[in-house]
């Protein structure tokens, strides 16, 4: 090759860092760490991550020198390879790390809500149901709320309602009929 082609220098310096040419290293760092680094950081999107992989790509062009071959590829082609190797292993292990990290996340949550207990969407649901009850008994007339009450609340069958509230079976089954589609109504407007 021509000592006149650009990439003769980056050849040259390549094969003195095969014998562990520690100058060398640092000459061909100085050559072309502006471009790999510039490479790095369109990888992974931020500069101390893209510094961490110019260091770890310079590490393995230390390592790997021996193995480059001129006639397979460019020196600059060969080193941009190493350096997005190594910023997409990068990019991996952050996003293992934040899978891990998540995955503790969720199994503490789910740890912590699970239960046969009601979550906090079942009793503020629970409440708003009780608060809409609550209004619709108090529009019912007062022989039929006491009916729906004491059928419901103290589960008294219809004979013993009308035993109890001295009144005809008949009675009692219309209060509680009519107090029931009454709150059914009702109801419905809160849902």
């Amino acid at each position: 090759m021509n000592a006149d082609h650009p990439d003769a220098k980056l050849i040259v310096l390549l094969e003195r860092i095969a014998l562990k040419d520690q100058a060398a290293l640092k000459s061909l760092y100085d050559e072309c760490a502006g471009k790999l680094y510039g490479l790095a950081l369109r990888v992974v999107s931020q500069r101390e991550f893209a510094e961490d992989v110019l260091q770890e790509a310079f590490l393995n062009i230390w390592r790997s020198a021996p193995d480059y071959s001129a006639s397979l590829s460019p020196p600059m082609a060969w080193m941009g390879l190493i350096v997005r190797s190594r910023a997409l292993d990068l990019l991996r292990r952050r996003a293992a790390e934040r899978t891990h990290l998540t995955q503790e996340i969720d199994e503490t949550l789910a740890d912590t809500l699970e239960g046969d207990g009601p979550t906090p969407l079942d009793t503020a649901q629970a409440s708003e149901q009780a608060w809409a009850l609550n209004q619709c008994l108090g529009r019912l007339d007062s022989k039929q709320r006491e009916v729906v009450n004491l059928a419901y609340m103290r589960d008294l069958s219809h004979s013993e309602l009308a035993t109890q509230l001295q009144l005809p079976l008949g009675t009692v089954k219309t209060w509680i009929r009519r107090g029931l589609d009454q709150l059914r109504l009702c109801m419905a407007r809160f849902a």
